[in-house]
């Protein structure tokens, strides 16, 4: 049976939290930190380069779109990575991807290694190997909505399913595959002084182990300036994806308090050109955010990047739910969901792994009927109907 009041629980959730990754106060002694996900934008994206690049294979690969949204009846434009869903035939494609792992060291003398075992708050295993065997890089057979939407990575079938009534008449021909998947050797970010605060567990904050946060600009600008180049050797360039992985580290935009501008889970970004896309996740296992555990920040920042490579893809305004209090404009499929999950995924390592659920395409665009799976507007069935009027 269909949820059908889910879609106004959700609404209710979010008019009385600032984002629905709140974790409710236990007590009113108890103040708990607010956890959300962010998008860069490319800062000069010239699209004509942009799809120069996508055709001469200088950068991942990207199919372009053009469609008028019947809300607003405005035309809207973009690019979404891997081969169009629009067109019939051999379309299934793979992009390069490069786990790393991020081993943050505070200047507080916290470490942060989601290399080293973790018996306490990580007891199946560490937070990389745990990643490397989830449902975001190994195959399982999905059900989105009641639709079997066949069997491989957790991306590459919600792909499917946001586009089900164009590439189900193919039967199992169209996939977007994070592949080749390799891991690379572990990076080092050494936290300038003021940079970066361990919050350890305490009757005031309470969480399974230390928690870590870490000025958002300071660490994107390792990323770019000697994480991303120095990795080269590793493979590491525009027509990869590298996907960073922290344990239980957030950040806060700007600042450390873990009180005030925090606390980013995740984001993705594009820069330069050719283009470099790349996105952080962190792999949470300290029970401080609702919603959030183990892969959900990754589904969520992998799901977008997908869907929003550049952060530039245009939408009619939409607002007041997920994490979004006000308005946004973009294609970013995991916002308006922050904080809803899948049925845990059961994977043959033994673990059963988090996912948070994803808005379809036609959510954003309301197109009627949809082309999602069992003409819902997300994976999971709690978006029954569109994005509705524009938001103001």
């Amino acid at each position: 049976m269909k949820r059908i009041g889910m879609t106004l629980l959700l609404i209710a959730v979010a008019a009385i939290s600032t984002a629905s990754a709140v974790l409710a106060e236990d007590t009113p002694q108890i103040k708990r930190p607010i956890g959300y996900y962010k998008v860069f934008p490319l800062r000069t994206a010239n699209m004509p380069a942009i799809r120069g690049s996508v055709a001469a294979s200088t950068t991942i690969p990207m199919f372009s779109y053009a469609l008028t949204s019947p809300i607003d009846g405005h035309a809207y434009q973009g690019l979404i990575v891997g081969r169009s869903p629009f067109f019939h035939g051999a379309r299934t494609i793979g992009i390069p991807t490069v786990i790393v792992p991020l081993i943050i060291k505070m200047p507080d003398g916290g470490v942060f290694d989601p290399t080293k075992a973790d018996p306490t708050c990580s007891p199946a295993g560490t937070p990389l190997s745990l990643t490397q065997n989830s449902p975001i890089f190994k195959n399982h057979d999905f059900v989105m909505d009641g639709v079997d939407v066949g069997t491989g990575q957790y991306i590459d079938e919600f792909q499917r399913g946001t586009f089900w009534t164009d590439v189900s008449v193919t039967g199992n021909r169209y996939h977007n595959v994070l592949s080749p998947v390799t891991t690379a050797t572990a990076v080092t970010f050494n936290v300038p002084v003021s940079e970066g605060k361990t919050y350890p567990p305490s009757s005031t904050l309470p969480s399974c182990g230390n928690e870590g946060v870490v000025d958002n600009q300071t660490l994107d600008n390792f990323l770019q300036g000697t994480a991303i180049p120095g990795l080269a050797a590793q493979g590491v360039k525009p027509t990869t994806f590298p996907i960073f992985v922290v344990y239980n580290v957030v950040q806060g935009a700007p600042g450390t308090d873990i009180f005030g501008a925090c606390c980013i889970l995740g984001f993705h970004n594009a820069i330069g050109f050719p283009t470099q896309t790349y996105g952080i996740a962190d792999y949470e296992t300290s029970g401080l955010f609702s919603g959030t555990s183990d892969t959900t920040t990754m589904a969520h920042e992998v799901g977008e990047w997908m869907d929003d490579p550049l952060g530039s893809n245009g939408v009619p305004n939409w607002g007041h739910i997920g994490q979004q209090t006000g308005c946004q404009n973009n294609l970013e499929v995991g916002d308006p969901l922050s904080g809803s999950n899948l049925p845990g995924v059961l994977m043959p390592n033994g673990f059963t792994y988090a996912l948070q659920e994803l808005a379809y395409f036609s959510w954003f665009y309301r197109q009627s009927p949809s082309l999602g799976t069992d003409g819902d507007f997300s994976n999971n069935e709690t978006f029954e109907v569109d994005a509705g009027p524009v938001c103001f």
